[in-house]
């Protein structure tokens, strides 16, 4: 399997701006720039933004299929994946989630997760820290 994204840019890496387009087009010319990224100005995305929705997204079915392998049904599961970035490099990832998960208690669904956070496939590419909590809901 593969999948693609095409970026586009044009102009100064400060006045410049860019749209990114995803294979599905469920991204479809979103605009990117400097000031998406690092200023907050206009409306659009920047890459550590993709790659904080990549590694939620990955993460929450990791700890989908984890559960289910272990005959646990989640009924809801929702993570936040927060992307630091300090001096111009991506230093961190935190991924917190919440899960509605039946007849597990909280310690089971933490080592889940924990092993998750490790071993999803957006993990296992990055080379920074990772770190990641858990929330059982009743």
């Amino acid at each position: 399997m593969k999948r693609t994204a095409n970026a586009h840019w044009s102009g100064t890496i400060k006045e410049g701006k860019g749209t990114i387009t995803t294979q599905s087009n469920i991204l479809n010319q979103t605009n990117y720039s400097f000031k998406t990224r690092f200023v907050g100005e206009e409306t659009g995305t920047n890459p550590e933004e993709l790659l904080a929705a990549a590694h939620a997204g990955c993460f929450t079915m990791a700890v989908s299929a984890a559960l289910t392998e272990k005959g646990f049904a989640p009924l809801s599961l929702d993570t936040v994946a927060t992307v630091t970035m300090e001096h111009l490099s991506i230093t961190s990832v935190h991924l917190s989630i919440t899960g509605s998960v039946a007849d597990i208690d909280a310690e089971g669904f933490e080592a889940i997760t924990k092993g998750a956070e490790q071993n999803c496939l957006i993990s296992q590419v990055l080379r920074i820290p990772i770190s990641s909590e858990a929330q059982l809901l009743s």
